[in-house]
């Protein structure tokens, strides 16, 4: 056959959308489709975070439990819902693709948000006065009642599994990496993703959870659930004025019809997808010191701040209002590092980044053992007031000591966030292969809950160890425990970690250039 006259192969598409047909890259991704998205995930994170913030008012209030029970159960909660973003990312990129996971996530999260609701609606009332039949019948109630309650929980916890790591992936697939001006628009995403997810949450969650404590848990509850159906509703109609791309159709598949060819395609494609995966655990392992300390700021800082004086003229600031500081800090700063800093970065860097994932990521390793030994020294002063004034076994009476000592460790707090959180984003998102990017943004994920499982066994093991005897470090009452003591050991711990995260760094042999340790 004349060679003139053979037909010619199809071109590779530029761009494809999740039915893995061609789009015209002038209507398709980009800014708009990554606007929109970034849209989707503040509300999942209004609704996820319209729950999870306030769980422990709802657990020890209309569910009677103690706090100590409803503080374990919470952590078990929050640790297992950052790791099943693990099976959430293996379903997405093996079987359904990114787009249907979502989907699909976001109809679990409508079924769970749904039965909380209706758990809240259920929730049995205790009388005044009952007999002892009445006793019973209320107490097998209850435990229905509570069974069902964690049911609902836990369905809630593996719709974010499926949607936490596929949105995100499927944002940043709206950006070609192999186009220089898209690629650096990508890097600059992964910023406006996490200003998106704190700006956004900042005053709607505060609101959310006004509604639960003052006018009823079934409005807090039944405003996520509408929310999500509106999202997911917008999400299936979104085509019609805006293509969305994805790279669900990159797996690696053989295009010759041979079996054998099949086969030989497939048998060198799984073990590199493996070994790509492999090396990412050293920097992760690295990274697990700082989930710990990621995960004090929700516990510890908050005790250390309830103790001081939070009075600002004739208004007494919560304790708890203090963690709204490290949003605004992330808010802050990430506008002035993506406007400022990278472009400035870039002219002495030549790089499209600025700086690459890995230094981005070691920038705020430095800031989080800055930020414990701060906090150590702040614990130092309160202890030593605390003594000073007499108020050693006064533990319910007010240190005279401001609460703005503790203002800068939430503050570093955020920004060590912005460097560390949004770095791994990037790096575990670009160095795995592209049929496995939810992956990649679960093995992120899964850091902070190994790390939120590791605070909590050596919260519980130093107390049961340094309460022989004498008072813990954790003592109810403060002034007699050493918070300073476990914030030192933190700080040292991070100091290792920071250690071997230079070295795994160093030694790191990057996927791409861009995202080189050098």
């Amino acid at each position: 056959m004349d060679a003139a006259a053979e037909p010619l192969l199809p071109q590779p598409a530029t761009a494809v959308d999740h039915l893995g047909r061609p789009v015209s890259r002038q209507t398709s991704g980009r800014w708009p489709a990554a606007l929109f998205i970034i849209g989707v995930e503040i509300s999942e994170r209004f609704a996820y975070g319209g729950i999870s913030g306030n769980l422990i008012t709802y657990l020890t209030g209309p569910l009677g439990q103690s706090t100590a029970s409803a503080a374990a159960a919470i952590n078990a909660w929050s640790g297992v819902a950052l790791l099943l973003p693990l099976l959430g990312a293996a379903v997405a990129d093996s079987w359904l693709g990114r787009y249907r996971t979502v989907v699909c996530a976001s109809l679990l999260y409508i079924l769970g948000l749904g039965m909380l609701t209706l758990s809240s609606i259920l929730a049995p009332q205790q009388p005044a006065q009952f007999g002892d039949h009445m006793d019973s019948a209320l107490s097998s109630t209850s435990t229905i009642h509570l069974a069902f309650f964690y049911v609902s929980l836990y369905i809630v916890a593996f719709a974010q599994g499926g949607h936490k790591p596929c949105v995100q992936a499927f944002g940043a697939d709206q950006f070609d990496e192999n186009d220089p001006e898209e690629f650096a628009l990508r890097s600059s995403f992964f910023n406006w993703w996490y200003f998106g997810t704190y700006a956004g949450s900042v005053v709607t969650v505060s609101i959310l959870n006004y509604i639960q404590d003052n006018i009823s848990w079934q409005f807090g509850f039944g405003i996520p659930c509408m929310v999500v159906k509106h999202i997911l509703s917008l999400v299936r109609t979104w085509h019609a004025s805006w293509s969305l791309r994805s790279s669900d159709d990159s797996h690696c598949m053989p295009t010759s019809s041979s079996s054998r060819l099949k086969d030989k395609a497939e048998m060198t494609c799984f073990p590199d997808e493996a070994k790509s995966l492999l090396k990412l655990f050293p920097i992760g392992a690295a990274c697990l010191i700082y989930a710990v300390v990621f995960a004090q700021w929700m516990t510890l800082f908050t005790k250390q701040a309830s103790t001081l004086d939070r009075w600002i003229g004739s208004l007494q600031v919560p304790a708890a209002a203090l963690q709204s500081l490290i949003s605004v800090s992330i808010v802050i700063s990430i506008p002035i590092y993506d406007r400022i800093l990278v472009p400035l970065a870039r002219k002495y860097s030549q790089k499209p980044c600025g700086i690459t994932a890995l230094q981005r990521i070691g920038t705020g390793l430095v800031i989080s053992v800055i930020l414990m030994v701060v906090a150590a020294l702040v614990e130092m002063r309160r202890l030593k007031i605390a003594r000073e004034h007499g108020l050693v076994d006064k533990p319910e009476a007010t240190i005279p000591m401001s609460f703005w000592w503790v203002v800068p460790q939430f503050i570093l707090t955020g920004v060590a966030d912005m460097f560390t959180m949004v770095g791994l984003q990037e790096f575990f998102y670009d160095q795995v292969p592209d049929s496995l990017r939810s992956l990649g943004l679960a093995l992120y994920l899964s850091i902070f809950g190994i790390g939120s499982f590791i605070s909590g066994f050596l919260v519980y093991a130093i107390d049961r160890v340094t309460s022989d005897g004498g008072d813990s470090w954790f003592s109810n009452n403060l002034n007699r425990g050493h918070l300073d003591y476990f914030y030192w050991l933190l700080a040292a711990l991070s100091v290792v970690g920071l250690a071997a995260y230079l070295h795994f760094s160093q030694v790191y042999v990057s996927k791409k250039k861009g995202i080189s340790a050098e």
